[in-house]
């Protein structure tokens, strides 16, 4: 079962403390029995609330990536980066 988020509870702790307040002084009661039921509803107010909100959508692994050919480095040696003097051509 995956976890609620955190707007889940936001709102559904929200909606239970205010329309337990809401329902509270509408009725105007003081019966423990009438209290039971308003705190009943509200509780079921507040899950149906946080129940409902979107959830966010799960994204699929990426697929794997090709493995990357080797790459192949040669070593640069003092006698290959020498130039050889360049030899012109006399005029005979």
């Amino acid at each position: 079962m995956p976890r609620p988020t955190a707007a889940q509870l936001a709102y559904g702790s929200c909606t239970v403390i205010l329309s337990t307040l809401a329902m509270l002084l509408l009725s105007q009661t003081s019966s423990a029995a009438v209290i039971a039921v308003i705190a009943v509803a509200a509780l079921a107010l507040g899950l149906l609330v946080a129940l409902t909100l979107p959830t966010p959508k799960r994204t699929a692994p990426a697929p794997a990536a090709a493995p990357r050919p080797a790459v192949v480095r040669h070593r640069v040696t003092a006698s290959a980066t020498t130039a050889e003097p360049v030899r012109e051509p006399t005029a005979s």
